[in-house]
């Protein structure tokens, strides 16, 4: 077969196909041509999922009718300085979307520039363009898609069901919304208006606040953590949700590059790795950050679709990610979510069903809890003792007998307030100046006890306590192959252990801070772990697991009853310790009850 030429029409097919998949990428480029033409009000119209008719009116500075006639042709645009493809200030540049959509569908096409008493119409049917005729309308600019890929039927049987198309339409509308929070958007399936948001005004965090407020939610407006960082000459802001407000998939994560909707694996690597210390795998956190980079710095040229992009330096960029978001988590210090305690409100309502369940998979594995101590490990001694022991002072009131001089002043002047109590030797009831807080002792306790023993890594100081009678544990053997390499970095990491035959592991020693600890569950978590992880980083890389593990195995068991002198010493120490509001799986360690919600179970308001 001969080499020829393709027909124009052809061309624009085929360009359709990378540049509009579905009804969304139509909408997504049409809404940002709205964008870039300065529109202050965007209103689109789907139905049919996009099939049927797309329609897309903005008020922004419209076009000429000369301009109106170009707009059609392949790679005519308005966008590019001079030709520059390393300064892209623009949403769109390539000058493609228009025909690429008008070769598959019928295009109508209205426009009044600004200052202009004319209004023209083009119309484009399958790549024929049609002449330019006289029209009527305000200012600005109206699309109209009809019959998208009438012109190639086989794209139809890959669409989805019309609810499917519809939503993955709102989600692209959304996410222009959040990043343009001084323009109004709304969006009508049909008659039905399906989303709708105003301009937002005042100080642009403040208006961006507002914004994602209004589409994600008040709950994350509660939960969420100012971010508004520089590093040289790039600058992140927006938004990162607390890691007790987590959800159970990534599409919760919203991040923008220079106002530009992407999905980019270098940050949402990023992301993961800055809540890696907080969260379970199985655990997401919910944000919206936005990355302004000088042009000559980014590279959005990679895709048709522009989800894509490529930074100069992406180790400065991962390296102002990860750094700002420990820094604003480390900030929130012992602060919990806000939805734990409206989830436990919610449930003393009449009729209401049981709190959600928090996973307890712990990083790759299901998580062992202790059991109590063998006859193997009693007796380690005090100061294993004082380790383990989340206390403050050695005297201890009796039982039950609190003086109610020194709770006034705990409660006026610490925000966990003073302990009251213990409810089934497993929640400390603590009772602040305005409400009450109940605490897992365990979930508490236990990144207490992470964050200690990061510290002594840190600072390559382990102390560790020898056995009095050393521990024999059996295992698979595959199991054992896993630990014994591993047996000098674990050595590190407090924990002696050596081979003792065919299918066991003697251990020596444990790490001072876990006390009394269950040591066979222990080697068997760290043995899943290994499995886990990979084998070519060292233990010290993978802090968050190998930590959490052993965290877990050291901390206050549930069922264990604490005096009230340990109680407080528990809640000084969470007020005291970053992220003591979620345990090392992203559980909350406590939920706050204001005496008002209280009022309100019991008719009082």
């Amino acid at each position: 077969m001969k080499i020829r030429i393709l027909s124009e029409n052809t061309i624009n097919q085929i360009a359709a196909g990378e540049v509009i998949e579905r009804p969304a990428s139509a909408v997504k480029e049409l809404v940002e041509n709205a964008i870039d033409a300065g529109a202050h009000n965007i209103q689109v119209v789907m139905t049919d999922g996009g099939r049927a008719l797309i329609s897309v009116t903005d008020d922004g500075r419209g076009m000429t009718a000369e301009e109106l006639a170009l707009c059609v042709e392949r790679h005519a645009t308005s966008k590019l300085k001079e030709e520059d493809l390393t300064d892209i200030t623009t949403m769109g540049f390539r000058g493609e979307a228009l025909p690429s959509i008008a070769s598959v569908s019928r295009l109508s096409l209205t426009s009044r520039a600004q200052g202009s008493d004319e209004v023209w119409k083009v119309e484009v049917n399958g790549g024929r363009k049609m002449p330019l005729q006289p029209a009527a309308m305000n200012e600005g600019t109206k699309v109209d898609i009809r019959d998208l890929f009438y012109a190639t039927p086989a794209r139809l049987k890959f669409l989805k069901a019309e609810r499917t198309e519809f939503n993955a339409a709102l989600d692209v509308i959304k996410r222009l919304a959040m990043a343009h929070p001084d323009i109004s958007f709304s969006l009508m399936d049909g008659d039905r208006r399906a989303f709708q948001v105003t301009a937002a005004q005042g100080e642009l965090l403040d208006a961006r606040l507002r914004r994602l407020t209004a589409i994600l939610g008040s709950d994350f407006g509660e939960n969420a953590l100012l971010i508004d960082e520089a590093r040289e000459a790039i600058q992140l802001s927006g938004y990162a949700g607390l890691p007790t407000y987590s959800r159970g998939n990534a599409q919760h994560q919203f991040l923008f590059v220079n106002g530009r909707p992407v999905k980019d694996k270098l940050l949402t690597g990023a992301v993961r790795g800055a809540y890696m210390d907080f969260l379970a795998r199985n655990r997401h956190p919910v944000l919206a950050l936005f990355l302004t980079v000088p042009t000559h710095m980014v590279d959005v040229n990679v895709h048709p679709a522009k989800a894509e992009v490529r930074f100069q330096d992406s180790g400065h960029v991962r390296g102002l990610i990860v750094g700002s978001l420990k820094r604003a988590l480390t900030g929130a210090g012992h602060r919990a979510s806000t939805t734990a305690a409206n989830s436990a409100l919610e449930s003393f309502q009449p009729g209401a069903g049981h709190m959600p369940q928090y996973s307890g998979q712990s990083r790759g594995h299901q998580t062992s809890f202790p059991t109590p101590p063998t006859a193997y490990n009693t007796g380690l001694g005090d100061r294993s003792l004082d380790f383990q022991r989340p206390l403050g002072g050695d005297v201890m009131p009796p039982q039950g007998r609190v003086d109610a001089v020194d709770i006034a002043e705990d409660v006026a002047q610490h925000p966990l307030g003073a302990a009251r109590g213990q409810l089934h030797e497993t929640y400390i009831i603590s009772q602040t100046k305005d409400g009450i807080i109940i605490v897992d002792q365990h979930a508490a306790h236990e990144r207490l006890v992470y964050e200690r023993m990061k510290k002594y890594l840190l600072d390559n100081e382990v102390p560790r306590q020898l056995l009095l009678i050393p521990e024999v544990v059996e295992l698979e053997q595959d199991a054992i192959d896993r630990l014994l390499p591993r047996a000098g970095e674990l050595r590190d990491l407090g924990l002696c252990l050596e081979g003792f035959g065919a299918g066991a592991v003697v251990v020596r020693e444990v790490p001072a801070l876990l006390g009394d600890t269950d040591i066979k569950g222990l080697i068997q978590d760290l043995a899943d772990d290994l499995m886990e992880l990979d084998q070519a980083l060292s233990l010290k890389e993978r802090l968050e697991d190998i930590c959490g593990t052993m965290a877990c195995h050291g901390s206050v068991r549930a069922g264990r009853r604490l005096t009230v002198t340990e109680m407080n010493a528990l809640l000084r120490e969470m007020e005291q310790t970053p992220h003591s509001g979620q345990c090392n799986h992203g559980r909350p360690t406590y939920v706050e009850l204001k005496l008002s919600d209280v009022e309100k179970l019991f008719g009082r308001r």
